[in-house]
């Protein structure tokens, strides 16, 4: 991944979190808008992880017609 979108979120997999499955994580700016301080969130989780920790496969893109939409909405 060249570059990464802030709150976006991506299909990513680790050997030390996921056991090397694929899930989806979310680029969070919660420490800061500034990337040096992005990191990946696994969501239904509270925990936060450094980028390098997660292989980025690729952005998850919303099918058409169903938008991402946050859960208090």
């Amino acid at each position: 991944m060249k570059s990464l979108v802030p709150e976006a979120f991506y299909w990513a997999r680790s050997d030390n979190h996921t056991s090397g499955r694929m899930t989806i994580v979310q680029i969070s700016t919660i420490f800061g808008d500034s990337p040096d301080y992005w990191t990946i969130a696994v969501p239904g989780s509270d925990q936060h992880h450094m980028i390098g920790d997660f292989e980025l496969i690729a952005l998850v893109e919303p099918l058409d017609g169903y938008p991402l939409r946050q859960a208090a909405e």
